[in-house]
């Protein structure tokens, strides 16, 4: 297992990072930005608007726990979800509030939090959304906990982790090509089975691997025909049903008992 880091080197790495800069050619914080990592995150995750309905939670709680620069916030408040969104990183909090701002959007509350001690009172939520973020905190079974924690009785928890049994993982060894923010305080990745016990206080537990190959423009040149070509055409060619359990992103759903 990776060793922990303190609260102070995370927020200093997500303070000087932002998700998929090198999408975009427009000025950080400007609406062009924000639309071209929207279309950029959403081209990648395609399977993502599939398992979560962001129209879904119309009038309901909705705390997203590492919301980044608000990319899946603001999804869920068009759908009218009242949103909270928290980070550890001033910086995405500060990006949040402007994407929200320049899409005309308005959340409950954008702030600086840590997932792994929530500053909001039990049963504060109706949903909690973490996407992103399980992998990269010292203690995510606390910060699981936490989550239950702010949730009402019925309530749900939407997760997402990394499966250390997946494709790209596979890929990053025999290529010797480092994951995304591998340089990261904290990366941990997680079995199926070992993301399942995680979320052991949910009832109703279901865990769907996801994130499948799809061309990137991350490759260029020979490596992104190769890639881009041959091996996502490869890859999807063969029946789902055999490469399921090798998705990248592993999303957990599960429900706070009554």
């Amino acid at each position: 297992m990776p060793p922990s880091a303190s609260i102070a080197d995370i927020e200093r790495y997500w303070n000087e990072r932002i998700h998929d800069l090198e999408m975009t050619r427009h000025p950080v914080g400007s609406r062009e930005f924000f639309d071209d990592l929207d279309d950029y995150r959403f081209e990648k995750l395609h399977y993502l608007p599939r398992l979560v309905n962001f129209s879904g939670f119309h009038g309901r709680r909705l705390l997203e726990v590492g919301c980044g620069i608000g990319t899946d916030l603001v999804r869920f408040a068009r759908g009218g979800a009242l949103v909270t969104g928290v980070d550890l990183s001033a910086t995405a909090i500060e990006l949040a509030r402007q994407n929200f701002s320049l899409h005309g959007l308005c959340a409950e509350e954008l702030k600086v939090d840590n997932g792994e001690q929530l500053s909001y009172a039990d049963s504060s939520f109706d949903v909690v959304y973490a996407h992103g973020v399980m992998q990269y905190t010292n203690d995510a079974a606390r910060l699981v906990r936490e989550c239950y924690r702010v949730l009402t009785p019925g309530g749900h928890g939407i997760f997402m982790a990394y499966n250390r049994i997946s494709w790209l993982g596979a890929m990053s060894k025999l290529t010797n090509v480092s994951l995304e923010h591998q340089d990261a305080p904290v990366l941990r990745t997680y079995s199926i089975g070992e993301f399942r016990d995680l979320l052991t206080p949910f009832a109703d537990v279901r865990i769907v691997p996801e994130r499948f190959p799809v061309a990137s423009r991350l490759h260029k040149g020979w490596k992104g025909v190769l890639f881009n070509t041959c091996f996502v055409g490869a890859f999807n060619a063969l029946p789902r049903s055999l490469v399921r359990r090798f998705g990248w992103h592993l999303m957990g759903f599960g429900h706070k008992q009554r």
